[in-house]
């Protein structure tokens, strides 16, 4: 009787994890919350090539990525989008004729720890061109999770400020150009989302003061470049 007993609370306990493992996913948080939470156990080195897939609410966008262009930079991207980091992210920085700019999450407890994750610079081997992705950054070795993608050939200037491209825009430059761009920049430049209060208070400031932003419904690491290189 008491075997039976236990099998029937096993079974409970285990429909009870499920129910709440499905309510969570349902309400927005991860699957791997618990490891999005310790960056230091996202570590994993990326391919030589990749590509990220990131649905939009203005449709698809695909970033190409070449790690020996910046490795550090490459690899961070790639756990960052394989964690689902960027899942539900705000697209908070539009400058027209200059770039556009996402990668502050959502829930504050998560920018908690990835605000202290920095990663070490790379050497700038690409130029800030047109279409190419880089790391936002505040100084020396302080890139974390912010990107921003290129609106303009102009931005070679930033090279010299150690802004190292670890991508290419290849797929939705349409899709871009139909983001909301009325908020503009954040303050002091801009009347547009504060990234202090993005940081702290997450998707519901921006919710609440900014709900035209357009935003990252998902992000993934595309099979489709890996099925290419197969077929060769």
């Amino acid at each position: 009787m008491r075997i039976v007993t236990r099998g029937i609370i096993a079974a409970v306990l285990l429909l009870c994890a499920f129910i709440l493992g499905l309510a969570s996913q349902q309400a927005g948080t991860p699957p791997n919350y618990e490891k999005l939470l310790n960056p230091a156990e996202l570590n994993e080195q990326a391919p030589d090539e990749f590509q990220a897939k990131f649905t939009t609410s203005k449709g698809t966008i695909v970033i190409h990525v070449r790690r020996n262009w910046a490795p550090n930079g490459a690899d961070r991207f790639y756990n960052l989008v394989k964690s689902g980091y960027y899942d539900n992210c705000r697209i908070f920085r539009m400058i027209p004729g200059f770039m556009f700019q996402f990668g502050i999450n959502g829930d504050p407890k998560v920018n908690a720890v990835w605000s202290k994750a920095t990663i070490q610079d790379d050497p700038v081997k690409q130029s800030n061109r047109k279409g190419y992705v880089s790391f936002a950054k505040g100084g020396p070795n302080t890139r974390t999770t912010q990107v921003f993608i290129n609106f303009a050939d102009q931005n070679v200037i930033l090279d010299g400020d150690g802004f190292a491209p670890f991508g290419t825009l290849v797929k939705g430059t349409d899709i871009v150009n139909e983001f909301y761009f009325d908020y503009l920049d954040g303050p002091p430049n801009g009347n547009g989302p504060d990234q202090g209060r993005i940081v702290n208070e997450g998707n519901a400031y921006l919710a609440k003061s900014f709900p035209k932003l357009d935003y990252i419904k998902s992000a993934v690491i595309s099979e489709e470049k890996r099925k290419e290189e197969k077929k060769k």
